[in-house]
């Protein structure tokens, strides 16, 4: 069976001197001169007593060294523990705490971190260096756990999810067609998994000039002048960077956006196919299962914006092919190859998981519908919604349409001591427009406010528990 090392590897055979990654300084890292630095590290690390099955706690910055250090430890059997970047030290402790890891790798001011935390002080530390020996390789098996990453903690502490190599794959497998393409592209990649995929296939992924968890640092203009820099083609990022691309001038030769990781409105993807002339892809997936489906903006029809302006939710699309997608009590739940079956804390297993049989069904606790062409309209998130005059209402409904509503930038319904609330971030010139439009859904209440708090790990998602402590302080 084929793993992504293994793809990997073939990628080199077939292009050596190709750019492999370009780093967030510009240097361009061949595919030939990356697969040397894996031999180097798995050299240096099976030295420092790492063996196959040991966990191996990864904090590095987002560079070609990550990329190196985790098929170095896949390549000595290692498995590679990710934890949530944007629950900074909280996140790395807890991360500790539920993996136990046998050493750490880091690199740069992140090695700091094993003086500051006391978990780590007996732990090896693992920093890249050279070696001039060659490894005693381990084979990598379907049912190893490749990494062990999190989800990210937004309704409750992160959950562990163990991904074996036959997983990984799967989840190429689902990925790869999406991103195939008959040109040579080089792609701005904001999702460290995109990178894994295009260094198995063999496409030049350019990581951001920036940190990740630091948008809102990140201006239109740095933006603009990293994408023309480096001739980027392809856009792989979330929606809050979307939204500074917009504001950009000139992208030079980009012309592909694939977007997710929060909600994709529809104002959004016509401001970007209108104002730049990029055809864009919406992918909706989970931590867990990803991706779930896709939808190419070009197969948006007027009816479907209409629909979206009433009321219907967020279309995302059909789901992908070689996974299973059923609706049960509005919930989303889904099954397949690249869908995660478990996660490394069993009690976690059985609050989100159904087992039918063979088939273990990944409870999403996203809630929507199948419409009659089978594709998948979001309504958000289930026990997001609120009893209005209407009836039930969940806030995709009426946020989808309030996203197309004039003045406004960004919205959220939740329950004050009001009742229930719309929450609007925008020209507050129109307060009464807003408020006549959401009257037409049954809420009763539309405030404005100057900004509303979004999630840590893409600024993409509302944190709407921290918008509701605002509202009541």
């Amino acid at each position: 069976m084929a793993d992504l090392l293994s793809q990997f590897a073939a990628a080199v055979k077939r292009a050596p001197d190709r750019t492999a990654i370009v780093d967030g300084k510009g240097r361009q890292i061949s595919f030939e001169a990356l697969q040397s630095r894996v031999q180097q590290l798995a050299c240096r690390w099976q030295e420092k007593g790492v063996q196959q099955g040991d966990r191996v706690l990864l904090a590095m910055p987002v560079n070609a060294d990550l990329y190196a250090s985790l098929a170095a430890l896949w390549s000595l059997g290692a498995t590679a523990v990710l934890p949530e970047p944007a629950m900074g030290l909280a996140g790395l402790r807890h991360a500790i705490r539920t993996t136990e890891p046998k050493a750490f790798c880091s690199a740069g001011a992140y090695a700091l971190l094993k003086f500051l935390i006391a978990s780590l002080w007996t732990l090896p530390l693992l920093t890249p260096g050279k070696s001039h020996r060659n490894p005693a390789l381990q084979k990598v098996q379907p049912d190893d756990i490749a990494l062990i990453s999190f989800t990210s903690g937004t309704t409750g502490q992160p959950k562990a999810i163990p991904r074996s190599h036959a997983f990984l794959m799967a989840q190429y497998d689902a990925i790869a067609s999406l991103l195939d393409s008959g040109k040579s592209e080089r792609d701005l990649v904001a999702f460290p998994v995109f990178t894994l995929i295009n260094l198995a296939a063999g496409r030049t992924s350019v990581l951001p000039n920036w940190r990740l968890s630091k948008l809102e640092r990140l201006s239109p203009a740095q933006l603009e002048r990293w994408l023309q820099a480096q001739k980027i083609t392809r856009a792989l990022i979330p929606p809050s960077l979307c939204e500074k691309l917009l504001q950009s001038n000139d992208t030079g030769p980009l012309h592909t956006v694939f977007t997710g990781g929060g909600p994709v409105f529809p104002n959004l993807v016509e401001a970007l196919r209108t104002r730049h002339r990029l055809s864009v892809v919406c992918v909706y997936g989970s931590t867990e299962a990803e991706p779930i489906a896709h939808l190419d903006a070009m197969d948006i029809s007027d009816e479907d914006h209409r629909d979206m302006a009433a009321g219907r939710g967020l279309l995302v699309g059909y789901p992908v092919p070689d996974i299973m997608l059923r609706i049960r009590d509005n919930e989303i739940q889904v099954a397949g190859a690249h869908v995660n079956e478990g996660y490394l804390n069993p009690t976690h297993s059985k609050k989100n998981k159904i087992k039918e049989g063979d088939v273990i069904w990944h409870r999403t606790g996203d809630a929507g519908m199948l419409d009659a062409d089978g594709r998948l309209w979001l309504w958000g998130r289930i026990g997001s919604e609120i009893e209005v005059a209407s009836g039930v209402l969940f806030p995709f409904a009426i946020e989808v349409a309030a996203q197309q509503w004039p003045g406004v930038d960004r919205c959220a319904l939740v329950t004050t001591k009001a009742g229930p609330t719309l929450c609007v971030q925008g020209s507050s010139d129109h307060l009464e427009e807003w408020k006549k439009s959401a009257l037409g859904f049954g809420v009763p209440n539309v405030i404005s406010v100057d900004s509303i708090p979004m999630d840590k790990r893409h600024a993409s998602k509302v944190d709407r528990a921290k918008l509701k402590r605002i509202l009541e302080t």
